[in-house]
Formats: structure tokens, C-alpha cells, sequence
């Protein structure tokens, strides 16, 4: 196991050494138990770079007809997994697909079903056969090819002894049930051998959101269907998943924009100018946030990273903030992380004890940071936490990852070459902006039958009075769950268990709410209310069948340390009378 200050130099100077043969990188970033581990991810070598669009060629594209944009939820937790997933339907019939939200690499891939050595991961393999719209990228001059010089592959190294390979493809993509925006046909990696953390990890592949050609964000503005922008809405501590929106959003009012430079880095890149710690600039020179590639925003990084003269300053503002509370070790031995303890559980009021940070920008705009935005739980000592901020080892780039930014909806305005940021509740993102999530795109999920329907005439039965054939207001759907496991082990993990049921029925976390919990022996009952998106009063129809077929066809799958499990009996209720 390398220290955390060794594994943030080494991203950096592999970042360094792959720009020379690379025309991108991805660094994707993934946690052990202590969450230090670190992996790079050297992107496919392009034959031809002259053929790439520049910034401002990409910015001056028009788009066809109105901008629209696909909502999507995010699943997972940081700092529990490592990482953020969103979901991906590929092919015709969808395959669905847990993928990794990426914004270091531009390659969005799955294990292919003729992988050779491909782990267990979280749904099955994608399978090329059972798609009708199925096409292999053939061999051409802008790829390497395969020893056939039929098929296009790719081939990377990964650090941490990990490696990935296999074939590209394109098919149909789709984004989910909140999405507006059309299953699109898109160039993807299709795995047929995987090595290390790829191999061992849950989630079953990486949706690339960088720059670069195979980026499903350039594909898509290629296409002229979205405008070149995302957005992605991290939940805050204990609380994971959040939101992301391929395509342009109307910005708050009180968002925070910084200058990005795409000709400096490959990367995202922000101005940072200074840090403020309880109202008080941090002393440094403000050149200290510009050395090598700048200040790199990383989704698929879990903490932030200064370099040495910013990180001292930081820790000696925020220790010298904190005096009431009581320095403790760190929950790993292995590392010298900075830990207090005595500030209470309560992450409501961590900021009676910890100072406000402020990240100030060239243009002289501010984001402030909440405690949460800086601090980690202890995972062995009760109420106490430790920085998220670790010094860069002797790099000069501050690489600021996912947790500087919970519960804070992130822009990358590509097209206007800003990055904006705005402070919010990101498991409430839709109705925060005032955008109900739109009825789901028919073709998006599953196979139209004869009659057009969205889905198959032959509805579950077990809810009296449901009509499959008429539409109805759906106001929420009830199910009951039992579980073998110790009531003492269950309760620390009712949050991660609505995770997983949110994730698994592809909704946001906030629509999941515990009814009813109890117990006898080893044995829990618990009632599950699964209510509609957003501030919307009902479900569709639509979206209220695909969440009954999840839970009627046992969908909804568990991790092993739930123990033993069952769902049964659901029913829809419809909405509350006014």
C-alpha cells in the first residue's frame, strides 16, 4: 500500500510521462478500504490527430433542431465505493450497464461476452450477438486494428498491476427513463480482457465524459443532438448518488463560473486563485494553484490534492480553526491522516466546529466549501473525521477530486470554456432547478410490442384495481422486504440499503423512503414507498411498470452482507387528495 502523498505524485507524473505519446489520458481513480489506491488509464492513441475537431471548431457547431438533454441519476457513495455510477442501455433489445462517470477519460466501455478473463461485476456481460443493431468499427487508418486487420481494438496498461483490452463497436445508447434525449448510435469499447481493479470491481465499466473523439460527450455534440455541455450533482456525506445531465441546462442565477482552458491540458482546468480558511487568505504566492496542468477538477478522483506549500498552509488554517476538538489517530495505520475528534455526529453541525473554506477565482469569484466538502468520516471512532486534502507529494498540480464538490452541481461548459459551480441539495437536483424529470422516451428502455406500447401488454399481477390498459395515477408503490440479519448489524446500513434499492430499481435516492421497520430475532420486516421524481404529484404509467417488473421479476439485487432476502407483496396507492 503506497501513501496517500506517493500515490497523488504518481498520478500526476504518470499524467506527465503519457502526454508525450497520448493525445489524452484518463486517470481514473479507485479506493480500497482506505481509499488511497490510484489507477491511470492511458487513453487509445488516435492515428491521425489531424483530423480532430479544435475547442473553437466544436463550440461553433449549431445544433440541428432545440437542445434537449438527458437526465440521468447517479448511484453509489465517494468514499463507500470509490466512485459514482450512472446507467447505460446498449443494443436492441437494452443490455443495461452500471457505469463509472469519468471526466479523465474519453472511452466509454463493458466487458463483451466473448471476454476471456472478465470479472463478476454488477450486471451481466454486454452481448454483441443478441443486439439487431450491432455493428463492429472496422479497420481503418485512424485506429490499431486487430491481427486480422478486420476489427478496431484498443489496448491499455493500468497502473496498480490492472490492464484492459478489446474490440470497438457501435450500437444504440441509451440514457434512462428521465431522459429526453433519443437512444443515440455510438462508438463504445467492448472488453475482452480485463486484469486487477477492473477485474475486481462492482461496477461494470467507465462512461468517458473528457475530451477526445470516442468521448460520448463529443459523439453526442457530433451528432448536433446536444449542446457541448454536462453537469454532474454529487450527493453529500452519508448520503451518495446525485444527478448528471448530458447536454445544456439553464444556469442558476447565483452559479460560480471560472475560466477553462482546453489548449493548457487535456484535462478540465480551472482558475484557482487562492484559498480562504475562516475568512482569512490562506499566505501564499497565487502562482502556487498554476504549476504544471493548474487546478484539474477529476470526477473520478475521491479527494483533493495541493501542492506542498498550499497544503501546509491549509492544514495548519484549518487545525488552528479547530482547537476545541482533539487531534486522534487516523483509521488506518498506514497513513498520517489528520483526524478530530469531538465535533458529534451530526453533519448539520460540523460547521460550529470546523472553519468555512472559500476557493477564490481568477475573476474574483468564490465557492465556499461546507466542512463536508473537506472532511471524511472516521470510520472507527464515532463523531470524528479527518481531512480529505492531502498534499501532493512535490508536484506542482492541485488535482481536486470528488469530494471538494458534494452537493454541488458542477457545469462543464465546453462550449463557452467555463466551468460554473453552484451549491445545492443534489439528491432534490430536479426540483431544485425546477425541471420535473420528462416521461421516458419509449424507445429507450425496452422493445415497443405490436400496438406501440412501451411495454409488454402482460402487466404483474398482485395490486387490486391496476388497469394495465387504461392510465391511471400512480402515486406511489409499496413493497415489503425481509431480511436475515441482526437488527444491531441492519440499522448502520439503512442508508447504503436505500442506495442499492435506489440503484437497483435505476431511481433517484430521495423517491426511496423506509415506511415501516420491524424486527423479531435475526429476522426484519421493513415497508419500502418508492414515491414519483421530483415535485411531481404521480408516476407515468410507464415508469410505475418498470419499477413493478423489477420487483416482480427479483431485480433488485442485494450484497452478501445483507444476508438472506425477500421482496413480496407490492401495490400502488394513488396520489394524496389536495
Amino acid at each position: 500500500m503506497k501513501p496517500a502523498s506517493f500515490t497523488a505524485t504518481f498520478t500526476i507524473l504518470c499524467i506527465i510521462f503519457t502526454l508525450v505519446d497520448y493525445d489524452v489520458v484518463s486517470c481514473l481513480h479507485f479506493s480500497d478500504t482506505s481509499h488511497r489506491t490510484a489507477m491511470v488509464l492511458p487513453l487509445f492513441p488516435p492515428k491521425d490527430t489531424s483530423v480532430r475537431s479544435s475547442p473553437s471548431q466544436l463550440s461553433g457547431r449549431l445544433l440541428q433542431k432545440s437542445p434537449v438533454n438527458a437526465q440521468m441519476a447517479l448511484h453509489d457513495d465517494l468514499l463507500i465505493n470509490g466512485y459514482y455510477t450512472t446507467r447505460l442501455w446498449i443494443g436492441t433489445p437494452p443490455q443495461r450497464f452500471a457505469l463509472i462517470v469519468d471526466t479523465g477519460s474519453t472511452v466509454t466501455y463493458v466487458p463483451c461476452s466473448t471476454c476471456e478473463q472478465c470479472g463478476k461485476h454488477q450486471d451481466p456481460r454486454f452481448q454483441p450477438e443478441m443486439s439487431s443493431t450491432y455493428q463492429p468499427v472496422k479497420c481503418n487508418i485512424d485506429c490499431t486494428c486487430d491481427n486480422e486487420r478486420e476489427q478496431c481494438i484498443y489496448e491499455r496498461q493500468y497502473a496498480e498491476m490492472s490492464s484492459s483490452s478489446g474490440v470497438l463497436g457501435q450500437d444504440v445508447v441509451s440514457f434512462g427513463n428521465q431522459s429526453e434525449l433519443a437512444p443515440q448510435r455510438a462508438v463504445f469499447g467492448c472488453e475482452n480482457r480485463e486484469t486487477g481493479d477492473l477485474y475486481s470491481q462492482h461496477a461494470d465499466g467507465i462512461m468517458g465524459l473528457g475530451r477526445g473523439d470516442l468521448s460520448i460527450v463529443d459523439q453526442l455534440v457530433e451528432k448536433h443532438v446536444i449542446s457541448d455541455s454536462f453537469s454532474l450533482c454529487y450527493g453529500g456525506m452519508d448520503f451518495g448518488g446525485g444527478a448528471m445531465v448530458l447536454g445544456g441546462i439553464k444556469p442558476p442565477a447565483d452559479m460560480v463560473f471560472t475560466n477553462s482552458d482546453p489548449g493548457r491540458s487535456p484535462y478540465y482546468n480551472i482558475e484557482l486563485k487562492e484559498i480562504h480558511v475562516a475568512g482569512k487568505a490562506l499566505s501564499l504566492n497565487p502562482r502556487v494553484f498554476d504549476g504544471n496542468h493548474g487546478t484539474v477538477l477529476d470526477s473520478g478522483t475521491t479527494y483533493a490534492y495541493l501542492p506542498e506549500a498550499a497544503f501546509e498552509a491549509f492544514k495548519s488554517a484549518v487545525m488552528k480553526a479547530a482547537l476545541s476538538l482533539k487531534l486522534i489517530e487516523g483509521p488506518d495505520p498506514n497513513y498520517k491522516d489528520i483526524c478530530f475528534s469531538g465535533a458529534g455526529s451530526d453533519i448539520s453541525q460540523l460547521s460550529k466546529s470546523f472553519p468555512p473554506v472559500d476557493m477564490v477565482f481568477s475573476n474574483g469569484k468564490k465557492l465556499s466549501l461546507s466542512p463536508e466538502n473537506y472532511l471524511f468520516r472516521h470510520s472507527k471512532v464515532r463523531g470524528a473525521y479527518c481531512l480529505g486534502i492531502f498534499q501532493n507529494g512535490k508536484d506542482a498540480t492541485t488535482l481536486l477530486g470528488g469530494i471538494i464538490v458534494r452537493n454541488t452541481l458542477v457545469t462543464y461548459d465546453r462550449q463557452h470554456e467555463m466551468v460554473g459551480f453552484w451549491k445545492t441539495n443534489c439528491s432534490d437536483l430536479w426540483n431544485r432547478l425546477n425541471l420535473s424529470p420528462p416521461p421516458p422516451s419509449p424507445s429507450g428502455l425496452v422493445n415497443t410490442n405490436s400496438t406501440g406500447s412501451m411495454y409488454p401488454t402482460l402487466v404483474p399481477t398482485g395490486s387490486p384495481g391496476y388497469n394495465a390498459s387504461g392510465e391511471i395515477k400512480v402515486g406511489f408503490i409499496t413493497f415489503y422486504m425481509s431480511l436475515s440479519v441482526n437488527h444491531l448489524d441492519l440499522n448502520p446500513h439503512m442508508t447504503e440499503l436505500t442506495h442499492l434499492i435506489a440503484q437497483e430499481l435505476d431511481i433517484n435516492f430521495s423517491q426511496v423512503h423506509l415506511m415501516n421497520l420491524s424486527t423479531k430475532g435475526n429476522d426484519s420486516l421493513i415497508k419500502w414507498a418508492i414515491y414519483p421524481a421530483g415535485s411531481a404529484n404521480y408516476m407515468t404509467n410507464a415508469a410505475a411498470v418498470e419499477i413493478i417488473h423489477r420487483l416482480a421479476e427479483n431485480r433488485v439485487r442485494l450484497p452478501d452482507t445483507f444476508g438472506s432476502y425477500k421482496l413480496f407483496e407490492w401495490g400502488i396507492e394513488p396520489p394524496p387528495k389536495s
